[in-house]
């Protein structure tokens, strides 16, 4: 059974008297253990997509089954649970909390669980250990650099034990060397198991994704499979190279 299976999926907006067909029937099945970069150029369809894939909006027609379970005409409240409990999300922004230390900003999807105090703090110290930052718990934002800052809203993405995790231009505010650790460590999750879908523009992060699905005016205009790059091996190339320059 795939983790992801749509049929006929289809968004449309209204602006006024115009229609806005975001999507326009998109079919895709994406089992547990895929890494998948979601590509397309501004207004293809890839933002929305990710949006209804993430219960974060609902479809105009068509269905979703995610985990086997057909989300696509839940309530708001229904889909907060569903997200809380299957899908832990990264941004570009980041988006964490500036006056909270790393530890507090991990721990709230818990909060919103209801999870106790003390089994919230275990759990996040653990998944800030996963991304290798157990030693800046107490630190806040303003405290660390971009990359540490995405590897605390990666931690927060893990930290309910996900099936899926949606990265939405990860590596777009980051510096090249640092987009490759985010990266590998991306690939790491996913050789632990967890599906990665990743939407970015760029072609070099693509790469290191297992399948590509390219949109073009809500439809997918191609979907291949490659093997993906080595983050790691990448990363030490790129690491090398910068200190070469420098010395």
């Amino acid at each position: 059974m795939p983790l992801i299976e749509t049929r006929e999926l289809t968004k449309v907006y209204t602006l006024g008297e115009t229609c806005v067909h975001a999507l326009a029937g998109v079919s895709v099945d994406i089992v547990d253990g895929e890494f998948v970069a979601v590509m397309g150029p501004s207004g293809s369809g890839k933002s929305t997509f990710m949006n209804v894939i993430g219960c974060l909006d609902v479809p105009t027609a068509g269905s979703y089954r995610l985990a086997g379970e057909d989300v696509s005409g839940l309530s708001a409240d229904a889909l907060a649970a569903i997200r809380n409990r299957l899908i832990g999300f990264v941004f570009q922004q980041f988006n964490l909390l500036p006056r909270t230390s790393a530890a507090e900003n991990v721990e709230l999807p818990l909060l919103y669980s209801g999870v106790p105090a003390a089994e919230r703090r275990a759990r996040a110290l653990r998944s800030l250990a996963q991304v290798d930052l157990a030693a800046r718990a107490g630190h806040h934002p303003a405290q660390l650099s971009g990359g540490q800052q995405q590897r605390v809203a990666i931690a927060r993405a893990l930290v309910n034990a996900p099936k899926l995790i949606l990265a939405d231009e990860p590596t777009g505010a980051l510096d090249s060397v640092t987009s490759l650790e985010v990266i590998a460590l991306l690939q790491a999750l996913n050789r632990d198991g967890i599906t990665i879908i990743v939407v970015t523009h760029e072609q070099d992060i693509a790469a290191f994704a297992s399948r590509r699905i390219v949109f073009r005016d809500g439809r997918i205009m191609s979907d291949t499979r490659n093997p993906p790059a080595d983050a790691t091996a990448a990363l030490a190339a790129r690491r090398a190279e910068t200190a070469g320059a420098q010395a």
